[in-house]
């Protein structure tokens, strides 16, 4: 199953990075790979970059890498969209003929509702936030501070490959377990 992958046209995330060097100037030369992984993975998700270099299972609204202030190690930050909990669906006596409404698809994919939406009908959206250690184990080191812009963009490219297998070694188990288990209400 898919659940992270990378968009192949790649040239519109190297030139961003090409062009954003600043936003790496903080992690270039640190002896930890975390601060400059977390730059690169920022930039190859939306807002940065939409649509991203990262692409995603359906079910993922969004995912942040970030250094975890405790021991600096990294941190996946992922946030799911899920069923309703048992304890919902078991009875319907909350309901109350309201016209509750869950995830709303568009395309298949799963959205926010619109004002219009949430002005008609009252929303129960259920999500799963995620948040675990990654390994640092084949991120590249950091560049060097001073380092030719392409040598950045190639190192932050193989940052995100990392981040995209690891990720996908984490959260596709889960994923798959809510995709078989039943369907979003």
């Amino acid at each position: 199953m898919k659940t992270f992958w990378l968009d192949r046209d790649h040239d519109r995330y190297h030139e961003l990075v090409l062009t954003a060097q600043n936003a790496f100037a903080d992690s270039l030369g640190d002896i930890a790979p975390v601060a400059f992984a977390c730059t690169a993975w920022a930039f190859a998700t939306p807002p940065a970059l939409d649509p991203g270099y990262v692409r995603w299972h359906r079910r993922v609204l969004s995912a942040a890498c970030v250094r975890n202030p405790f021991d600096g190690g990294l941190t996946a930050r992922v946030e799911l969209v899920s069923p309703l909990p048992a304890e919902l669906t078991a009875t319907r006596a909350w309901w109350r003929d309201r016209g509750w409404r869950g995830w709303p698809e568009l395309f298949g994919q799963f959205v926010q509702p619109t004002d219009r939406d949430v002005s008609r009908n009252p929303h129960l959206r259920a999500t799963l936030l995620v948040e675990a250690p990654l390994p640092l184990e084949g991120l590249p080191a950091a560049p060097d501070t001073g380092a030719d812009p392409r040598d950045v963009a190639a190192s932050a490219q193989r940052a995100v490959a990392v981040l995209v297998r690891d990720l996908s070694d984490l959260i596709g188990p889960v994923i798959q377990q809510l995709d078989t288990s039943r369907a979003v209400t």
